[in-house]
């Protein structure tokens, strides 16, 4: 599969994953101090996964317009994907009950985030033109 069109659905399923998250928080938990928890969780997951589903979008348009210097631009990419997993994951683990441990893995996806703007940036500075 080319390069774009893999990241293309791997934006796709993110975008995909979110509003099934989004709209089970909405519609399928109970309104008790747990269940608001648990919302809130997937709610934060949810909105993080689809923005970055829609920046990786948007990176893949620049890098093949020729906005983006390619190399940064697949380094930015892949850290949005860690990003993407690790941040939300951990977030829908956490509200689905899983161990509390989980907490201390959201910030390596965060930073996976943070570094993956950073990157966008650099491979914007050093696009050719």
């Amino acid at each position: 599969m080319e390069a774009s069109r893999f990241w293309i659905a791997v934006a796709a399923l993110s975008g995909a994953v979110s509003v099934v998250v989004g709209a089970f928080a909405a519609h399928g938990l109970p309104a008790t101090d747990a269940g608001n928890r648990a919302r809130q969780l997937l709610q934060t997951g949810s909105q993080y996964e689809i923005v970055h589903a829609l920046v990786i979008l948007a990176t893949v348009a620049l890098a093949a317009t020729g906005k983006l210097d390619g190399r940064m631009a697949t380094v930015a990419l892949w850290l949005f994907l860690v990003g993407s997993v690790v941040f939300p994951g951990s977030l829908y683990s956490l509200a689905f009950g899983g161990p509390r441990w989980m907490g201390a893995v959201a910030p390596i996806g965060g930073t996976a985030f943070i570094l993956g703007w950073l990157s966008l940036v650099w491979a914007a500075i050093k696009a050719p033109g």
